[in-house]
């Protein structure tokens, strides 16, 4: 008889799921990735040209494009959303009564 396997559903963040320190920060710096993945995507850049336009090299761009987060700190994705014509808004005020407590995220991407 073969054992069944329990399915736990994941939350919307998966790296909470999986105990990273600081999930929301993560979440946040994946998302921004993501963004300008996709617009390296749909301007149909190579990575050699999105790296000439990044000033960055064309393994950096890589690491980009696969999602190597560890090498990208926020500030220098904002750095790279600016070099793509793309202005960055940051918005802080303090939490809610209702939440918790304060976090990090998301709230735009273009």
């Amino acid at each position: 008889m073969k054992k069944k396997k329990k399915i736990q559903r994941g939350s919307e963040n998966v790296f909470r799921d999986v105990g990273v320190s600081h999930p929301e920060r993560t979440y946040a710096r994946a998302q921004v990735m993501f963004l300008i993945s996709d617009i390296i995507r749909k301007r149909d850049l190579t990575q050699k040209k999105a790296a000439e336009i990044l000033d960055i090299s064309q393994s950096k761009v890589s690491c980009l494009m696969n999602g190597k987060l560890s090498k990208f700190s926020m500030d220098y994705l904002f750095e790279l959303l600016n070099a793509l014509d793309n202005d960055v808004e940051i918005i802080i005020k303090p939490k809610t009564k209702e939440e918790k407590s304060a976090s990090t995220h998301v709230l735009q991407m273009i």
